[in-house]
């Protein structure tokens, strides 16, 4: 993000009390343990695996690899990933 943009977005998040990633876009990575891995906003699937899933973002690509890995929920919004999780990456 330029620096102007994000000289704006700063006040404007703070003044709605709003967290500067969401209004700026960015997307939010949640996980719980190892286990489940949660994404939001996705641009879709890049590839899928039991071992490795990419995850298209308007940001670059997150890589998360493991075992036994699972699609729990996709929708327009959100991913959820299932699975034993061993490492989550960003990819530009």
């Amino acid at each position: 993000m330029d620096k102007l943009k994000a000289q704006l977005l700063t006040p404007v998040a703070e003044l709605f009390d709003l967290p500067a990633d969401l209004v700026a876009g960015l997307p939010r990575l949640e996980m719980i343990g190892q286990h489940e891995l949660f994404v939001a906003p996705h641009g879709g699937l890049l590839s899928y695996t039991d071992t490795q899933i990419d995850i298209n973002t308007a940001h670059g690509v997150v890589q998360v690899n493991g075992e036994g890995l699972t699609l729990l929920v996709m929708t327009g919004q959100e991913v959820r990933i299932g699975g034993q999780i061993a490492s989550v990456l960003w990819v530009r």
